[in-house]
C-alpha cells in the first residue's frame, strides 16, 4: 500500500485532490472523473505519476487499475501537453479521404522533418517549444465527416490543408496573444 508521506505533491494539489474526491468519490464513473479533474488542474493536461499515486492512496484504488484506466482512455496524458493540441483522425474514412497527407503536411509544418519515422498507428509529439501536442486517434466515429481533426477540443470536419493552415495560424496568434 502507498503511504501520503512519501508522494512529493504540493499541499496545494494535495487540497485540490481531496476536494474533488470528496465530491466524487462513491459514485459509479468517480474515477473517471477525478482522474479527468486532475489532469485538467494541471497546466500542461497531464497526470504526473505522484499525482496518480495520491489518488490510488486516497480512493484506496490500486495503482495498477489507475494505470490501466489512464492508459485506455485517449483523453488521459502521462506526458505534458502542448499549448495547443491538434489530433488527427486515422480511422479508415479519414485515411481514404486524406488524413496522413494532413498529418504529414503539419508535422513538417511543425518542425518534424521526417515524418515517415513517426508515422506509428498512434503518434503523440510535442514541439520543442511546447506550443503544440500532434496527436492521432484511431477513430473519433465521425466518419461522414472525414477527414476529421480536433484543434483544442473542437471538432472540424471534412479538413483539407488550406483550412488546417488557417488555424494553424489562428492559434500561433492566439498563443502569442497569452
Amino acid at each position: 500500500m502507498i503511504t501520503l508521506t512519501s508522494l512529493p505533491l504540493a499541499e496545494a494539489d494535495q487540497e485540490f485532490l481531496d476536494k474533488v474526491i470528496a465530491q466524487r468519490g462513491g459514485r459509479p464513473g468517480a474515477l473517471l472523473g477525478i482522474l479527468g479533474k486532475a489532469q485538467d488542474h494541471q497546466p500542461r493536461k497531464f497526470l504526473p505519476r505522484e499525482t496518480l499515486e495520491y489518488i490510488a492512496a486516497k480512493t484506496d484504488t490500486p495503482l495498477a487499475r489507475i494505470f490501466s484506466v489512464v492508459t485506455f482512455y485517449a483523453l488521459f496524458n502521462l506526458e505534458p501537453q502542448g499549448k495547443n493540441t491538434i489530433c488527427i483522425c486515422r480511422g479508415t474514412a479519414c485515411h481514404t479521404r486524406g488524413s496522413r497527407e494532413l498529418l504529414e503536411s503539419l508535422m513538417f509544418k511543425l518542425g518534424f522533418h521526417d515524418p515517415d519515422d513517426e508515422m506509428a498507428d498512434k503518434i503523440s509529439l510535442n514541439t520543442n517549444d511546447g506550443k503544440y501536442t500532434i496527436r492521432t486517434v484511431a477513430c473519433f466515429g465521425q466518419c461522414a465527416l472525414a477527414p476529421v481533426v480536433e484543434v483544442n477540443h473542437e471538432v472540424y470536419g471534412h479538413m483539407n490543408e488550406q483550412t488546417l493552415q488557417r488555424e494553424l495560424e489562428h492559434l500561433g496568434r492566439e498563443t502569442a496573444k497569452k
